[in-house]
């Protein structure tokens, strides 16, 4: 029996050698290792790039209880902010707006009764040459602020331009081309053509100039600020059109495809002249108050359809029979 006990003692101390010695082994191994390499790369070359692996972020320490705190200085808040990029927050609320048009005609020209029909030479049209000479003072003035902008702008080059103009923004309301309104309408007038134009067919086209257009008033104006200038130029158009107007259903509503008739019209074209990119625009149109009233047409709408409905008499009741008489 005691045979039996040293033999399992000392099988028991050569496996604790053995093990030690292993575990010997594999710490001097990695001695080794750590002398002859460290903790450096192997490979030098591409330190710089390997740095910039790595993107140091300053994180928010949320433990603080001087970020939480509501007591905060002011300063100490738009440093933070600035730190990390953000705009601060408003005391009021407000929101940024675009002003691209003024909201209607100031200054409205009225054109003189009968224009078109009478000629210089008559009482009617010296009276009315007269009146205009009388006006042309403050268009004068205003047509010089215009250049204090633009300096290549004469009335001339704008007279064609605005023709122009006026054909495009017409040719674009005919297709509903709403790229093109935009160009040519300011947006005052393309909500005013679109809903003019809404459900209905547009056949138009210009066939000549009788007189060649002519600027007949020129004002301007300032919005908001001194500096924020708006510009508006009354052109005269006296033309042959056509033009005719269906309805959703195919239906002419007005005038004729065929028939040409002589069209006088005072359009007004404005610009922004602060903007640097503005353009000349149609704004509106004058309509005289002696123009005879037009003939508006009629609106077609779907017929609703009829309900037939059956008629049914309640049976009479009892009470109300009369008695059979002999």
């Amino acid at each position: 029996m005691s045979n039996l006990i040293i033999n399992s003692l000392n099988s028991l101390s050569r496996i604790v050698q053995s093990k030690s010695s292993i575990l010997l082994s594999t710490a001097e191994k990695s001695i080794i290792v750590s002398q002859t390499r460290g903790t450096k790369h192997w490979n030098p070359k591409w330190k710089k790039w390997r740095a910039a692996k790595v993107i140091k972020i300053k994180l928010p320490d949320y433990q603080k209880n001087d970020e939480t705190d509501e007591t905060v200085l002011q300063e100490k808040m738009r440093t933070k902010l600035k730190e990390m990029g953000l705009q601060p927050n408003m005391p009021w609320i407000e929101k940024q707006t675009y002003i691209s048009c003024t909201g209607g005609i100031f200054e409205a020209y009225v054109p003189p009764e009968g224009d078109g029909k009478f000629s210089i030479v008559s009482a009617t049209g010296a009276k009315q040459r007269a009146s205009f000479m009388r006006k042309k003072g403050t268009s004068y003035m205003a047509v010089r602020k215009i250049r204090s902008f633009d300096d290549d702008f004469t009335l001339e080059e704008f007279e064609t331009e605005a023709e122009e103009i006026y054909i495009k923004a017409h040719k674009a309301i005919a297709k509903k081309d709403e790229d093109e309104l935009r160009l040519n309408l300011t947006e005052k007038a393309l909500v005013e053509a679109q809903h003019n134009t809404l459900d209905k067919t547009i056949r138009w086209r210009y066939i000549e100039t009788l007189e060649p257009p002519r600027v007949v008033h020129a004002r301007n104006t300032s919005v908001i600020t001194k500096e924020n200038i708006y510009a508006q130029l009354t052109v005269r158009f006296h033309s042959t059109q056509t033009l005719a107007i269906y309805d959703r259903f195919g239906r002419l509503m007005h005038g004729s495809e065929i028939v040409k008739k002589d069209v006088l019209e005072y359009v007004v074209f404005e610009k922004h002249l602060s903007n640097k990119y503005g353009l000349w625009r149609i704004h509106g149109k004058i309509i005289p108050s002696w123009m005879p009233e037009r003939e508006y047409a009629e609106r077609t709408f779907l017929k609703p359809e009829e309900k037939h409905t059956i008629e049914t008499t309640p049976p009479p009741s009892q009470d109300s029979q009369q008695p059979i008489t002999a």
